[in-house]
């Protein structure tokens, strides 16, 4: 049997690790990240003043960090809002922080 014919079984750490991995895979999502970290909550527009990129982009971008987990939003009137999943952030800080112990 070649490697390539081996079902390779990856443990629940390694995977949610692969998709922490992919959402901080762009810089712009390391910098919304940090900046929701100092500001709480916060509404793209918050962000965008921080970020000079177009409200859609930056929109994707928070697309991206919630599918994986990093963030969650809550709708407030007619604005969505946007926190930092602290569970998960740390989570995925331990992760990183153990990688290749």
């Amino acid at each position: 049997m070649t490697l390539s014919e081996e079902k390779i079984i990856y443990d629940e750490r390694i995977m949610k690790l692969a998709v922490f991995s992919k959402a901080l895979s762009h810089p712009a999502r390391i910098k919304i990240l940090q900046y929701m970290e100092k500001n709480s909550c916060c509404y793209v527009g918050d962000i965008v003043k921080f970020i000079p990129l177009a409200q859609s982009t930056i929109s994707q971008h928070i697309k991206e960090l919630k599918t994986s987990g990093l963030i969650n939003s809550f709708q407030e009137s007619q604005k969505t809002k946007y926190c930092i999943n602290w569970s998960n952030w740390q989570y995925a800080k331990a992760l990183f922080n153990n990688i290749f112990r």
